[in-house]
């Protein structure tokens, strides 16, 4: 459990550039205390002590905001950020070095028994109140945007974005991993050309309205049918 706690407080020092000493992470960050309690409540929870586990979990809760069931399976050098409103459910499964900002919700969407909550695989990170719904499964090296609801597996080492969330990058290795921090958003792409689009459907409007209520031409009257003869027929005489 020290090694470990170690372990905790060496990766908040390591992905905080806040972080300025030992001490104030171990007081001060309630995403550690969360964690802290966490290892403690899951072992519990493993040696079939589930009253005690979940009265630690919920204390946890009141003391620093974050929830984490004492079921989930979380892997080593994992850090929330801030952390406040992060809620973590039972059957979560989360892989190793991934990093959560405050607001994030690895819920479910049944309510029946079995695997109901996210898999989060290694290296992940998961932005500000991003919500991902479901036994879905985000692959390595992922990255989900702030905001965001996922509620379909990520590909590795794609980068989701929107409402619902949508993959706007997606590499095959490690050495194609995008270097960006911000993405354009699709679907704002697609309203901007048609936005864009809009004066010249506008102009077209007007010009079909105008050639609408503009007078039309007068039309020269019809001529007046000239009578055909008939075949064989001779012209009356004057004689008589």
């Amino acid at each position: 459990m020290l090694a470990q706690l170690k372990e905790d407080i060496n990766e908040a020092m390591v992905k905080d550039p806040a972080a300025r000493h030992v001490w104030e992470v171990l007081l001060c960050y309630p995403g550690v205390h969360a964690l802290l309690v966490y290892r403690f409540t899951h072992w519990l929870w493993g040696h079939n002590i589930k009253l005690v586990a979940r009265l630690f979990s919920y204390l946890a809760r009141w003391l620093t905001g974050i929830e984490i069931h004492p079921a989930a399976k979380i892997g080593r050098k994992f850090f929330i950020d801030h952390g406040t409103g992060v809620v973590i459910g039972e059957t979560s499964d989360i892989g190793d070095n991934v990093f959560i900002y405050h607001g994030v919700t690895l819920g479910g969407l049944s309510m029946k028994r079995g695997k109901r909550h996210p898999t989060i695989c290694n290296n992940v990170v998961i932005g500000a109140g991003a919500q991902v719904l479901g036994p879905v499964t985000v692959g390595e090296n992922s990255k989900i945007g702030s905001g965001s609801v996922v509620v379909q597996s990520v590909p590795e080492y794609s980068t989701v974005i929107g409402v619902p969330g949508r993959v706007v990058f997606s590499g095959i290795s490690a050495d194609h991993e995008d270097g960006e921090e911000t993405f354009p958003d699709p679907m704002a792409q697609a309203i901007e050309c048609v936005l864009d689009r809009l004066p010249q459907m506008e102009k077209d409007i007007r010009l079909l309205k105008d050639a609408l209520e503009s007078p039309e031409e007068e039309t020269p009257p019809p001529l007046e049918p000239v009578p055909l003869k008939k075949p064989g027929m001779k012209k009356a005489s004057n004689d008589n």
